[in-house]
This record gives C-alpha cells, structure tokens and sequence, in this order.
C-alpha cells in the first residue's frame, strides 16, 4: 500500500511539474505584437488560443517603459468622487499610456486605498469590518522624481502615512519583491480566475504595466497565482495586484481605434468599449 501511495504522489507531483514546463514553454514561444508609443517604451500584445496557456486561452496585453532619462515619466491620477474611464483620464492628462488603478467604492466613487500625490494625502485606507488590513492595503506602488518602484507593509499601523514617497498608491496582494515569490492565502479572490491588471519591475528598472483580460472565451483570466508566474516569466523582480475584474484596462495614445489596447469586459462583448469608470490610473507621460 505505502509502495503505491508513493508512486500516486511521484505520478501527481511530475504531472504537475509537466504541466508546469509546457505552460512556460508556451510563454516563451510567444510571438508579441509590438508596437512603439512613444520614446522607450512599446505595446506588447498576444492571443494564447487553443487553451495553450494554463488549460486555458488568453489575451495578454503590457507596455514596457524602459529605465532611460529619455522615456516618459510615471504619475498617478485620481478623482475623490466622479468615477471616470482610464481612457478619459489618460486623455485628461495628455498621457501616451494609463492602466487603471486600485480598488475603489463603485457606488460613491473614491478609492478604499491610500492615496498620495504630490505630497497630499487624497485618500486613507477604508478600514475593513474586522479592522484587520485588508490584502489590497499591505503593498504600494510608489512615484518619486518620475520612476516607480514597488514597496511592502512593514506590519505597522501608520506605515503608509510615515512613509516619506511623494506619490504613492496602496494594492495588492503582492505577487513579488526583490526576486523572492510572496506567499499567497487560499482566498476565492486569489484563486479564482478573473480579469487582472498588474504593475511589474524588471531588475534593470524597467517597468511594465499589464492586463490578463477575462470573463470571455477568447480569454478565460487568471488566478493570482498564474498571474504571479507571468510576470516572472516576464522578467520582473517584483510585482503587484492592482483592481482588476471589469476594471481592468490598458490604454495607449493612437492605438487601435480608440487606444484601448485589451478587451474590458463590462459590456459582456469581445471588443475595446466595455470600459467600466475607476477612480484612479496610473500613467504616462513626458517628464516636465
């Protein structure tokens, strides 16, 4: 009986490592559609069909800023009460790019997460019913002189007012940091596939801004554990979960017919119109 259980668990743990293999395999054959938006920085865009990429298809889409003096600069935009498109915001802000940003109340507008810029504080974390930190309040994308970096709760009470960044944004969970993978709670949130929009940084410093449309056929979505393996395979060092499900949405100046480079997924429809109103994005643009 023990010879056979042993056998069982060989059979399921190289099965899974196979499957494992085949999934990285797929991603690194890819043939990314590229396009340039503006200096050092490009659109990278791919269809997984015939359910190549984790059982299942997918429709991948980021921008890549490079980490040179010449690419544009990273901000954060946001609105305390009006819930506004991410293409609206880019355009408000005359950005060549913007994803949308972190979780937010779809009913009265304004985000549920810390908020800094410029210094300010726009809004503080919304505490949960239980008053233990929420996932989405225990990580933060941070701005300061145009470049963007990834940070994690230190445990504190006050960590997002001590700190000392002129712009900041919390979400989450966190995927990665400095190369080491986080640890990742059971939750349906995390487990569950749905559409998703991260922000990822390569150890050069280049930054890549992503969408995993879902909720389709043509792109099932992930869990936060496959999204985690993408941006790895990707080449990033460390990595962050922004608001995603209809949420999510990448945009770029000229592209398409209407900039909006993925698939949102509020009008139930294959197309770039399903935009769903946020009450932040991160973008960018030229430094001033």
């Amino acid at each position: 009986m023990k010879f056979i259980l042993r056998i069982l668990l060989l059979t399921l743990v190289s099965g899974n490592i196979y499957a494992q293999d085949l999934d990285s395999l797929a991603f690194t054959k890819a043939k990314w559609n590229k396009n340039s938006i503006a200096k050092k920085t490009k659109v990278y865009t791919y269809q997984f069909s015939d359910s190549s990429l984790f059982n299942a298809n997918q429709y991948i889409s980021f921008v890549e800023i490079k980490n040179h003096k010449k690419a544009p600069g990273f901000f954060i935009g946001y609105d305390k009460k009006d819930l506004i498109t991410t293409s609206a915001f880019a355009k408000k802000h005359h950005a060549f790019a913007a994803i949308n940003g972190t979780f937010f109340d779809i009913k009265n507008g304004g985000s549920v997460d810390f908020i800094k810029v410029n210094d300010t504080i726009i809004n503080q974390n919304r505490q949960e019913k239980n008053n233990k930190r929420a996932l989405h309040h225990k990580a933060a994308v941070v701005i300061n002189n145009y470049q963007l970096a990834i940070k994690k709760w230190d445990g504190t009470d006050q960590w997002e007012n001590n700190l000392s960044d002129k712009n900041m944004m919390l979400s989450g969970p966190l995927l990665m940091l400095n190369n080491e993978k986080e640890v990742l709670d059971s939750v349906p949130f995390n487990k569950l596939r749905h559409p998703r929009t991260a922000v990822g940084v390569k150890p050069n410093g280049n930054v890549l801004l992503l969408t995993v449309d879902g909720r389709q056929g043509n792109s099932a979505g992930m869990s936060l554990f496959e999204l985690a393996k993408i941006m790895q395979w990707l080449g990033c060092s460390s990595a962050i979960n922004l608001d995603g499900g209809g949420s999510t949405t990448l945009w770029a100046k000229d592209y398409g017919d209407n900039g909006v480079v993925n698939h949102p997924s509020d009008n139930k429809k294959w197309d770039h119109e399903g935009e769903r109103k946020v009450a932040n994005v991160i973008f960018i643009k030229g430094k001033p």
